[in-house]
């Protein structure tokens, strides 16, 4: 087993259950601790030895005095016996070495994790059963690991993202507070933008913790996918036509509806178009497309950007996952998968470095009318 960090013994984790006292009993002393286990295992084992042995000789002795031979067999019986409590005592402590101790190693560890050691492992060894609540117990606690990491992760992005908005209203305030900016319209609205991308920042947080926790509503309705990809596409012209990017839909005719809640099928599209806008040079190209697929509509994002290294591809819609010269604060992909997941689609990307990303995603086709 390995160590990491321990929680200070009157400190209680994050984790921790409300309704749990801690710090919690401890270990050593509960009833199925590993001097426990051993002890009833070896008096379980005991006992079934002692058992056959006493089997055994009652049999040879019911035998002997059958044939009118309790001597002869009588020796042969108490042999036996002996032979049978050798063998009983090695097979016990084979046994017990076998099983207990993995066992123990596994009971010890959940004491340490009980503490606030998330990075306490079991070796697997011993029976079967023992290897398999090994692995199943390293599994465990890999997995709290992993979320414990990402919890503090998450509160360290956050911090990072509405520190910079709130430094800027706060010394825009100061500034006109203390008389060194007027308070005219060009100031104030300084403060007002600051205050969008603090709320447009809590919004995003509020979506993506409603989808990954499977708790957002969805209001599901037949959308027509030409009028989604134009109106989207349109809505993003204003802001492609100075950045000198060029942006299109391609829709093929005849398309089915899909069974989508449009607000959420509109911010999904908006948030991959936002996104290639970003990272798309002057003199690029950004196109939208849609086609049938059965049972789904498969849309397109593609850009002429400079594409995405392949060491960094299977990140790119974590969370706060963000390249070093973006602006953004890193959450529309996450939202974007998260949203396409909970519709019941798939979402992937591919980029080729030097020529451009291209990002997918699925949308259940809506059920034809019954007849």
């Amino acid at each position: 087993m390995r160590g990491g960090r321990r929680w200070g013994s009157h400190q209680r984790p994050s984790w921790w259950p409300e309704n749990e006292p801690f710090p919690p009993q401890r270990w050593g002393g509960a009833p199925w601790a590993r001097g426990g286990v051993m002890r009833r295992m070896a008096m379980f084992f005991v006992a079934a030895a002692l058992l056959s042995v006493v089997g055994a000789t009652f049999l040879f002795w019911t035998l002997a005095t059958a044939l009118g031979a309790p001597d002869v067999v009588g020796n042969i019986a108490r042999g036996v016996a002996l032979l049978v409590v050798v063998y009983g005592f090695l097979f016990t402590a084979r046994s017990l070495r076998r099983l207990v101790a993995p066992t123990g190693d596994v009971i010890e560890a959940v004491g340490r994790v009980a503490d606030g050691d998330l990075s306490t492992r079991v070796r697997e060894r011993g029976p079967r059963e023992a290897r398999a609540l090994a692995r199943a117990f390293n599994a465990m606690t890999s997995r709290l690991e992993a979320s414990e990491e990402q919890r503090r992760r998450l509160l360290a992005d956050v911090s990072h993202e509405l520190r910079t908005p709130l430094s800027v209203v706060q010394g825009n305030l100061e500034a006109l507070v203390d008389g060194v900016h007027p308070a005219d319209e060009a100031h104030l609205a300084a403060i007002l933008d600051e205050t969008k991308v603090l709320s447009r920042l809590v919004e995003d947080l509020r979506t993506l913790s409603l989808a990954e926790s499977g708790a957002l509503a969805l209001h599901r309705e037949a959308i027509d996918v030409g009028a989604l990809v134009r109106e989207t596409v349109e809505s993003f012209a204003s802001q492609a036509e100075p950045a000198g990017v060029v942006i299109d839909a391609q829709v093929a005719t005849g398309l089915p509806q899909v069974d989508a809640d449009p607000v959420r099928a509109r911010e999904i599209l908006a948030n991959l178009v936002a996104n290639a806008l970003r990272y798309t040079p002057r003199g690029g190209h950004v196109s939208v497309s849609a086609h049938a697929e059965e049972p789904a509509v498969v849309f397109d994002v593609r850009d002429t950007g400079a594409g995405i290294a392949p060491e960094m591809l299977g990140r790119i819609f974590e969370r706060f996952y963000k390249s070093a010269e973006s602006r953004g604060a890193g959450l529309g992909l996450a939202i974007a998968k998260q949203l396409v997941e909970a519709h019941g689609g798939k979402i992937s990307a591919t980029s080729v470095v030097g020529q451009g990303t291209a990002i997918r995603f699925t949308l259940p086709v809506e059920p034809p009318e019954p007849v």
